[in-house]
């Protein structure tokens, strides 16, 4: 059965051409021109992914408040931002509402096909149990491939898909240097640098959130970023 995906934008023709295009690639995609819209539907049923614009109609921030209303049905649920908002005050904005990825209206078919099933299949693997073969121990940090899962000290750290492949990236070889190239590679993004220290620093945030005193993230300047051995 195809994984039913909603995307909420207020304009017709964009709504138009992605619920199409994801339509070709095999996807049961509805789409919503309002937060109001959107929540009177996912009321009834909610779907497997969830794609919103920040601003919708007269809403300037109507995508957040949708986004902040699904995480309080579903914590599971993968929500994805596409928008022409993309400030890092909004992006950040986004992420801490709960969003799982927040990407730029001007990213390809091509990559924001990968970035949803990037999505589906840690919603796959988080069903599944541990994979000792696919699992990285380095010191309080475990990380699980399969699982798409990020622990410091046991304690769960909320990694977007982005951000899990960043880190998935500097620990394969701790203390090698990683360049901004590499980690965009790894990540599946194609962003400028300063996006790439945008994400370090959230990546920073969200364990020092969970450690004070976390610190294993070097940045080297004029060559990328290290996990420290």
């Amino acid at each position: 059965m195809a994984r039913h995906i909603a995307i909420v934008e207020d304009e017709p023709l964009i709504r138009a051409n992605y619920s199409e295009a994801l339509t070709r690639l095999g996807y049961d995609v509805r789409g919503y021109a309002s937060r109001v819209e959107a929540e009177a539907a996912f009321a009834h049923r909610l779907p497997e992914l969830v794609i919103i614009d920040v601003g919708l109609g007269d809403e300037p921030e109507g995508g957040f408040e949708l986004c902040r209303s699904l995480r309080a049905k579903s914590q599971a649920l993968p929500i994805l931002f596409l928008t022409a908002r993309d400030s890092d005050f909004d992006v950040i904005s986004g992420l801490r509402l709960g969003a799982d990825d927040y990407l730029a209206k001007d990213i390809s078919l091509h990559q924001l096909a990968a970035r949803i099933n990037a999505l589906f299949r840690r919603m796959e693997a988080l069903k599944k149990p541990d994979a000792a073969d696919n699992t990285t121990v380095q010191g309080a940090l475990k990380l699980e491939t399969e699982r798409m899962r990020v622990t410091w000290n046991g304690i769960d750290v909320p990694l977007t898909v982005t951000e899990f492949w960043m880190v998935h990236t500097l620990v394969r070889f701790p203390g090698h240097v990683k360049s901004r190239d590499q980690l965009m590679r790894d990540a599946q993004v194609v962003v400028d640098d300063a996006t790439i220290t945008s994400h370090i620093k959230r990546i920073r945030k969200k364990f020092l959130a969970i450690d004070p005193a976390f610190d294993a993230i070097d940045t080297v300047h004029g060559a990328g970023y290290r996990w420290k051995s």
